[in-house]
């Protein structure tokens, strides 16, 4: 069964929801995720896991996340980015260099954000989006975010019909929930000009970087899929089990706590037995870890370890690759 996770460059105009029924097609998988939406608008990585991969996507939701930003001065629109109707515009000339760095200063470090009104954040059981759609005027309540960097990259201005504009090209590494378009917005509304989201491409989500990701249509080709142990050792802490630890872990009885201690179950370590078989994810509790999930073997591939014949004393094995893990 083909487990692992698939790094996506998402295209524009694509819904994160789009992309996942194309993944389970290449994929001939129904079980298939992803670990964080991407607005349509919006471009870049986009993590799915598929099978038994689907169960790392909770804990690489909450991973920082880094996008490639435009962010135009000068207007609002109703849904914060380019794709929604203006609704004000204000002469952003006189805005200087100097109050663009420190308007963007004051939105560094933890904050409280307001997402977007048009957002998929439900209110009494309805998405926001829907809501606003609908002609309801909706206020979301803030709620904390971080944003451990927001660098500008260049500062380029213009004219429509007269009126001056600002665009800023920004890098944002930020904490997991949080909006750029709200960024925008905020930015925009500090200076008095007002602000939305023109451009976004998503280029990191925790450990899984943009130059891993592969559009659908290279996808289509080839589907590159990364190994569900790969995935794990570079997302989360790492314990290499003994052999019999690895059986213990299997049927999910607990074994002796890490060394140093410290792992939870909201931030696991990965245990690998010492074929380099993903077991499971562990958390410490006292003298014990105990699993919290636990990652059945693949009965075709632990058929082919089985089947596979050991190879005579002293020959070298001709399996391309044997030995070399």
């Amino acid at each position: 069964m083909l487990s692992g996770l698939v790094i996506v460059d998402k295209p524009q105009g694509w819904t994160s929801h789009d992309v996942v029924g194309r993944m389970r097609r290449l994929a001939g998988t129904r079980k298939v995720g992803h670990a964080g939406t991407l607005d349509p608008m919006a471009t870049g990585v986009l993590v799915v896991g598929i099978n038994k991969a689907t169960r790392l996507l909770t804990y690489i939701v909450g991973t920082s996340k880094t996008y490639e930003a435009t962010i135009r001065l000068g207007a609002t629109t109703i849904t914060d980015d380019a794709e929604g109707e203006t609704t004000a515009t204000t002469d952003a000339g006189a805005v200087t260099d100097e109050a663009i760095e420190a308007g963007i200063a004051a939105l560094r470090g933890p904050i409280q954000q307001v997402p977007s009104s048009v957002s998929a954040i439900k209110v009494n059981g309805e998405r926001a989006y829907a809501r606003v759609r609908s002609g309801e005027d909706v206020k979301l309540a803030a709620r904390p975010v971080t944003i451990h960097s927001f660098d500008v990259l260049d500062i380029r201005r213009g004219q429509n019909d007269g009126v001056a504009y600002v665009d800023v090209d920004a890098t944002v590494r930020c904490s997991s929930g949080t909006y750029i378009r709200a960024l925008a917005r905020d930015l925009g509304g500090g200076l008095e000009v007002g602000g939305h989201l023109t451009a976004l491409r998503r280029s990191a989500v925790g450990p899984y970087l943009l130059e891993q990701a592969r559009t659908l249509e290279e996808l289509a080709e080839d589907l590159q899929v990364l190994d569900i142990a790969d995935a794990a050792r570079a997302l989360m802490p790492v314990r290499e089990l003994s052999a019999e630890e690895a059986v213990e872990l299997s049927f999910g009885r607990r074994i002796p706590a890490s060394a140093g201690g410290g792992h939870t179950k909201e931030d696991p370590a990965a245990a690998f037995a010492p074929d380099g078989t993903l077991v499971a994810l562990l958390a410490d509790a006292g003298k014990w870890a105990k699993p919290v999930l636990v990652f059945p073997p693949d009965p075709v591939a632990a058929a082919a370890k089985t089947d596979r014949p050991e190879p005579a004393a002293g020959a070298s094995s001709d399996v391309p690759g044997e030995g070399a893990r």
